[in-house]
């Protein structure tokens, strides 16, 4: 077996070669030449009939680099650089001794793998970054359009009439008769061109999912939207990798950090130790589900939110709930199951609300409410708790 430690960069790797006994250093460009002179060195070995094996930590030219040594017959072991702090916090920092640190590992199996994600998530995480990014920039320039109504002591225009660009264009009048209208026009350019670009992103995005299980499923949760349904497609990838609940949360950076020594336990706040846009997209979906509250007050977890609320006030409540949330995506991922209303409301509520129900002799409809979109039919379980009821049981006695 020939173990090889690499030390990846963006201009070029070195590696530490442990066979038979001995670390040998080598230094190679990160091109096409430096692959292949590598590649036909390791081809040496393999005639020889000893297996290759190459362990290099996750950077942003890993995948590139892996591919080409798994097309030519070279095992690969990924290094999770957050549980490998050997080569992060060394005081001897060098590319010799990175190289040497993760081959002596390597050949006794103690290397801390990491997974990376297929091909199709590595594309969806790409297209919705920049598509953030252009949102991000279109937020700027729109602080700048309002900035310049305030220069010239006019009202501040409402942030609904940069959504449109029929709304921009009475803008863009409004400040040319303040003769500012050289200045506003390529803001309101720029708002047009990144709105394009924006739609183009996601028209790509929304291509790439057609017909994707995972995406249909999270569709099916109240207040999560497609950008919430991609990433969360994105950033899971695949959903067998994590064999609990406890795990997918703790992915997500949405866990607690635990400190359990002798008889003492401190819980702390949330690890973060995830992608950060899985966990932002876990808490869009809760004030989302906040946002429906005469169709999901009745929820156990919004019920346990309020509850939470009261002690440990609106943030921390969110993250917790998120977290349940996470739970429950894992639960549906894994089954293939899509969300089920019945089983966020607490059964003894349930029956509380049929008694209600039959001696009002109020129809399931006349409890749910005005909604905005229409609600399956899923029975009693779903009303929201109003004071119809109680006024019909009133009358009746």
């Amino acid at each position: 077996m020939v173990n090889i430690g690499v030390d990846l960069h963006k201009t070029q790797f070195t590696i530490c070669v442990r066979r038979r006994g001995g670390d040998k250093f080598e230094k190679y460009p990160t091109t096409e030449g430096g692959y292949k002179s590598f590649l036909k060195k390791a081809a040496i070995w393999q005639k020889k009939g000893e297996a290759v094996r190459v362990g290099v930590e996750s950077t942003g030219n890993t995948r590139y680099f892996k591919s080409r040594m798994e097309d030519a017959g070279i095992g690969v072991v990924v290094v999770n650089t957050l549980k490998f702090k050997v080569v992060n916090e060394s005081v001897n920092k060098t590319d010799k001794h990175d190289a040497s640190t993760i081959v002596e590992f390597l050949e006794k199996d103690m290397l801390p793998q990491s997974k990376l994600c297929s091909r199709e998530s590595e594309q969806l995480r790409r297209l919705l970054k920049v598509r953030t990014t252009l949102v991000r920039a279109k937020v700027v320039v729109k602080n700048q359009i309002h900035a310049l109504f305030t220069s010239e002591g006019l009202e501040d225009v409402k942030s609904a009439f940069l959504q449109s660009k029929r709304g921009r264009q009475l803008i863009l009048d409004a400040l040319k008769q303040c003769k500012n209208g050289l200045v506003a026009q390529p803001l309101i350019a720029t708002i047009n061109r990144l709105d394009e670009d924006v739609k183009a992103i996601e028209d790509q995005l929304e291509e790439l999912t057609t017909g994707d299980r995972m995406v249909e499923l999270l569709m099916t949760i109240p207040g999560c939207g497609k950008i919430n349904a991609w990433t969360i497609r994105a950033y899971t990838d695949d959903i067998k990798r994590f064999s609990s609940a406890k795990k997918y949360a703790s992915f997500a950076g949405l866990a607690p950090w635990v400190q359990n020594t002798n008889e003492t336990i401190h819980h702390g706040r949330i690890t973060k130790r995830g992608p950060k846009e899985l966990r932002t997209a876990m808490v869009q979906i809760v004030m989302g589900i906040r946002r429906m509250k005469e169709y999901t007050r009745v929820w156990r977890i919004m019920k346990q939110y309020e509850k939470m609320k009261k002690v440990k006030g609106s943030g921390r409540s969110i993250i917790a709930t998120a977290r349940k949330m996470a739970t429950i995506i894992w639960h549906m991922l894994t089954s293939d199951v899509a969300f089920d209303h019945e089983e966020m409301i607490d059964p003894n509520i349930a029956k509380e609300l049929e008694k209600i129900c039959s001696k009002a002799g109020i129809e399931k409809r006349a409890m749910l409410g005005k909604q905005k979109t229409p609600v399956p039919e899923i029975g009693i379980k779903k009303v929201k708790i109003a004071g119809v009821a109680r006024e019909k049981i009133r009358e009746v006695g």
